[in-house]
């Protein structure tokens, strides 16, 4: 495995776990239960499914994989959106900023790598 997919194995996992690190930390009530469990889905997806893709049966495995990788950090982009409109304490603020540029940055990789892999 080369260092590049190590990396990105790396920190896909921390994004993952620090997601639900920063969830754990957010007050709860019932309105905010979806998009916690939604966000923590889609936020650990983007890891598993990347680490899937590390050994797939085929190209067509692994960009399938890929794909999935890329659809579950856009989608943990929407979630992030919506806690932050529902959590409106500053204190908050820069946390869910971090993480949505982190998901942004991750789902533009992916689409590279689903791109490269296609040709």
């Amino acid at each position: 495995m080369n260092e590049k997919t190590t990396q990105l194995l790396d920190r896909t996992f921390c994004f993952g776990v620090n997601i639900l690190k920063f969830l754990n930390k957010l007050p709860y009530n019932q309105v905010y239960k979806v998009p916690i469990l939604q966000l923590s889905r889609s936020s650990t997806s983007v890891g598993a499914n990347y680490e899937e893709a590390q050994g797939a049966a085929s190209k067509r495995d692994f960009s399938y994989k890929i794909g999935i990788s890329y659809r579950e950090a856009r989608e943990s982009v929407y979630w992030l959106r919506v806690l932050n409109e529902l959590y409106v304490d500053e204190k908050f603020v820069i946390e869910f900023e971090e993480y949505k540029t982190e998901a942004c940055e991750l789902k533009k990789i992916f689409a590279a790598i689903k791109i490269s892999s296609s040709k």
